[in-house]
């Protein structure tokens, strides 16, 4: 399969590129990043390399396009110059993509593009699933711009597969290694109270889902991609303690974050109860679909 792919880089995109590499099937992978040599630092030489999208005006030899790229969302306070940057890294490129796929004679047969369950903004306890109403906030207001781009592709030679990811856990990168330096130190604990949703899946799953959306040829539209099983922050924060053999009932301000984050801190404090229904009723199984097993996998081994 010839597979155009951006952010090949970023944490699951590593993974990906890895699984894709090491399939039976034969994969030529065209990774269009702004840092062609470090890139391939990364990822090994024997990709194609592009810095930018401007070369290319259509996409008639590509069977599958994976779109993974976007400003980190949580790192550095909402100001508004940062919020167009996380706007304009998700909205310029996702467009371009779905222009060229229109502009194809033969376009891919697939196109999987990111979202985040950031769509469905604040949800308190209610569980949400990919037909629930969203909360309009800036994190619904990014995704919901970001789908809306990427499934103007669809067509009836080119399936949009859209994957709302939650946290996605795994090891030495990702939203875990950034929670892990207090809990190793036996200070972690839950947020506030704890009892916000925290809606995970497992790196091996979530790089398992884009390949099974990839071929599942019936596959179209959005998808949760989370584990079934979501659970409160304090069952989290619990989990971890459990896998690295520490007391883990410290808990975290939530008026301490949200003078530290600012805005950004909502991402952290609101949390949902995200439901995968479309991805179970696609066929997809999980190899994680618990939270100890999934963090016992990654931080006992």
């Amino acid at each position: 399969m010839n597979i155009l792919m951006t952010g090949a880089t970023g944490f699951v995109g590593q993974q990906l590129v890895k699984l894709l590499s090491q399939s039976s099937e034969s994969h030529q992978l065209t990774i269009i990043t702004r840092n062609s040599q470090n890139a391939k630092n990364i990822l090994g030489n024997n990709h194609q390399y592009l810095n930018n999208l401007d070369s290319l005006q259509h996409l008639n030899e590509f069977d599958c396009v994976i779109n993974l790229a976007g400003e980190p969302i949580v790192g550095k306070r909402w100001s508004h110059q940062q919020k167009q940057k996380i706007c304009n890294s998700r909205w310029n490129i996702t467009a371009k993509l779905s222009h060229l796929i229109k502009q194809s004679d033969t376009p891919p047969e697939c196109f999987i593009s990111a979202s985040a369950i950031g769509y469905y903004g604040r949800q308190g306890s209610t569980a949400v699933d990919e037909h629930s109403k969203a909360h309009d906030e800036f994190s619904h207001q990014v995704c919901n711009e970001w789908e809306h781009l990427a499934l103007q592709a669809q067509s009836e030679s080119t399936r949009v597969c859209v994957l709302r990811i939650g946290i996605v856990l795994g090891k030495n990168g990702g939203a875990l290694a950034k929670m892990l330096p207090p809990f190793k130190l036996g200070l972690g604990g839950p947020i506030g109270k704890g009892v916000h949703g925290v809606s995970w899946i497992h790196i091996d799953d979530l790089t398992a889902l884009i390949w099974h959306f990839m071929s599942t040829k019936s596959a179209k539209g959005v998808f949760n991609a989370t584990a079934p099983n979501p659970i409160s922050h304090k069952q989290f924060a619990h989990s971890i303690g459990q896998s690295l053999g520490r007391p883990a009932i410290i808990p975290t301000p939530v008026l301490a974050l949200r003078l530290a984050m600012g805005e950004m801190a909502d991402l952290i404090v609101e949390g949902q109860f995200v439901i995968p229904k479309r991805t179970l009723e696609s066929g997809f199984h999980y190899q994680y679909p618990d939270i100890n097993p999934a963090l016992d996998s990654i931080l006992k081994t």
